[in-house]
């Protein structure tokens, strides 16, 4: 029996298993924590819990002590080192004349180590850049490249839906997001009306694409002849929500039906009886 609590470090990071100890820990509750980078603070997640076993090879760290009002302080002096360092960054790379769009920073707890996160084209040769940063800023340097989808999770912003866009508030991790999607939903394939901020498909085709597989495996496929009570026809469109199909008569007219209209040969013989 093992017990363990989940800890985020991020608004919609990914959550991290730790072990509590004897402290008691509730949702939501500031802790700081052992992690690679050293002493981190982390925000309570998924509150502590037994489990039977943990995976094989993993062995926890543990919550160092409970956050206080100076470490709190100290996030917040960090937060505007942040500020500062990414403006100082963004004068060296506009002299040096990089091709880089720097766009977040991130400073560890105790303030010994910068990540400057980037996207790019194509590869960058930052050195003189992180002597110039080193020399200023007297601190470990980190430059990350990332991708337009790590950019839109770091920065934020609305979507389309008005909401703020999900990567940024509650995804942990990006899955795979295909245009077949988008086809299975009978969405518009216009690039602009199914990319998310970060130009590429929005990852909110996934959260229903597999209702509307099981809801249109159920219905004749689109261009199949069907028997109907006003005459034969072809499906010509799905309507999966409301569980009909389009039909488009011999004679141009167009119906909905639901699949419970459908005449089956069975219900035709008997007609002819």
């Amino acid at each position: 029996m093992v017990k363990k609590v989940g800890i985020r470090f991020k608004s919609a990071g990914k959550v991290y298993d730790f072990d509590p100890g004897a402290f008691v820990l509730r949702q939501g509750d500031s802790v700081i924590v052992e992690t690679k980078q050293g002493l981190g603070l982390g925000i309570v997640a998924v509150p502590p819990a037994v489990v039977d076993d943990l995976p094989e090879g993993q062995v926890l760290k543990k919550v160092f002590r409970m956050a206080t009002e100076d470490d709190l302080m100290q996030v917040e002096n960090n937060l505007e080192n942040e500020k500062r360092a990414l403006a100082y960054c963004q004068s060296c790379i506009k002299k040096l004349g990089l091709s880089m769009n720097l766009f977040a920073v991130e400073n560890a707890f105790d303030g010994s180590k910068l990540t400057f996160f980037f996207t790019s084209e194509s590869r960058v040769d930052f050195r003189q850049l992180v002597k110039m940063l080193v020399k200023e800023l007297g601190v470990r340097i980190e430059m990350r490249q990332v991708g337009i989808r790590n950019q839109a999770k770091l920065c934020g912003g609305i979507g389309r839906c008005g909401r703020e866009i999900c990567c940024s508030t509650f995804l942990d991790k990006f899955g795979p997001v295909s245009i077949r999607m988008a086809k299975e939903q009978c969405l518009s394939l216009n690039p602009t009306k199914i990319s998310g901020q970060c130009g590429r498909l929005m990852c909110c085709l996934t959260y229903e694409y597999e209702t509307y597989r099981a809801l249109r495996s159920e219905l004749p496929k689109i261009g199949k002849p069907v028997m109907t009570l006003k005459g034969e026809g072809k499906v010509i469109r799905h309507n999966p929500i409301r569980y009909r199909i389009a039909v488009r008569l011999d004679d141009g007219t167009e119906i909905e039906i639901g699949p419970d209209e459908i005449v089956t040969e069975s219900q035709e013989e008997h007609a002819d009886v």
